[in-house]
């Protein structure tokens, strides 16, 4: 009985360790196999270059796909800075045109007559409108057109920030500078013009500022030339008195109303073009307009224009979208056109009508 017994134990044992052997070289087979290689899949882009995709950049992709969306969503989220007017309830204000503007003024330019108010006695920021009176202030000194001006760091806007494709050392004809602020609203070259000004920025500022005050500007004061600042404030009212008499030069008219324009700059030609596109527009018959934008001023446009053979002032500002001062410009054209009693109106030129002077 014992015997079998053992004999039952040995026959077990022996089958476990024929299972044993067994196991052995292939456990050690697997441990001298080489690590497993992720596979990957190789797609070409566009420029060519070789994209490894895996689980794991497929995921790390996803991860950062979601943190740029967190991103966007949370500037999103973020409220724009109002303006003056929004501040001050403008935008509030209904009228007949259901203008966008929260200040609009349309008047004749040579009666004076007013066609259209909206809040026009309203002081708020005018942006690059400012760039109007530092072109008047440069052409009443005749100073040498063709002298050379160099940016410097001085020029270099730390207000807001914006950019500019003149870069330190870029040297321009005054004639140059001028054209570019009064057409494409170059920050850097409306501020080189008043620093390099014979006295410099303080007198030139000061001159912004008499010149206002000689023209009647009774709601207007300039602490810079660019309009960056929004220290630099008009009205409406203000504004149709500038562009009349800015109208008379006829550098500014030239300068502010030309397509486009193009610099030599070393070796390279920059090309400009007017911020004003209704300038391209053959619908339209601008003799002298100029831009404007800052938060705290909004969307702005003034200009000197004829409609239906009468040649009218118009102001528009804290306009809430980008093309919305253009097309608050295109109602009022189309309004004063469809108005036939306004276009044939006989009109008296008096003395004090004419434009002033600088």
């Amino acid at each position: 009985m014992l015997k079998l017994t053992f004999q039952r134990v040995a026959r077990v044992f022996g089958v476990f360790t024929l299972f044993a052997a067994l196991c052995v070289p292939a456990v050690n087979a697997a441990s001298t196999k080489k690590p497993v290689v992720k596979k990957v899949q190789v797609t070409k882009t566009s420029t060519s270059k070789k994209v490894l995709t895996s689980k794991s950049s497929r995921q790390s992709a996803r991860f950062i796909s979601g943190i740029k969306r967190k991103s966007i969503m949370r500037i999103a989220a973020t409220p724009p800075r109002p303006s003056f007017g929004q501040i001050a309830g403008l935008h509030g204000a209904q009228d007949a045109l259901e203008l966008k503007s929260s200040v609009a003024l349309v008047i004749d330019q040579d009666t004076r007559e007013v066609l259209f108010r909206k809040n026009d006695s309203a002081v708020l920021p005018i942006a690059s409108l400012t760039k109007l009176m530092t072109g008047a202030v440069v052409t009443a000194a005749k100073l040498p057109m063709d002298e050379m001006i160099t940016i410097t760091q001085d020029d270099i806007d730390t207000e807001k920030g914006s950019r500019s494709r003149l870069a330190v050392g870029t040297s321009l004809t005054r004639g140059d500078m001028l054209h570019l602020a009064l057409m494409s609203s170059e920050n850097r070259a409306a501020h080189a013009l008043g620093r390099t000004y014979p006295g410099g920025m303080a007198v030139f500022v000061s001159l912004m500022n008499a010149k206002a005050k000689l023209l009647g500007m009774v709601d207007t004061k300039y602490v810079e030339p660019t309009g960056l600042s929004s220290r630099n404030q008009s009205s409406a009212q203000d504004l149709a008195t500038l562009v009349s008499a800015a109208h008379a030069d006829p550098v500014l008219r030239e300068y502010s109303t030309s397509t486009g324009y193009q610099v030599a700059v070393g070796n390279r030609t920059l090309q400009y073009n007017n911020t004003n596109r209704l300038i391209k527009n053959p619908e339209w018959d601008i003799g002298l307009q100029k831009t404007g934008y800052i938060t705290e001023a909004g969307q702005c446009l003034v200009m000197q224009t004829k409609i239906a053979g009468r040649k009218l002032i118009m102001v528009f500002l804290d306009s809430a979208g980008k093309l919305s001062r253009l097309g608050d410009a295109e109602r009022v054209r189309r309004w004063v056109e469809s108005n036939p009693v306004a276009a044939e109106r006989k009109v008296t030129i008096s003395t004090a009508a004419k434009p002033v002077s600088f």
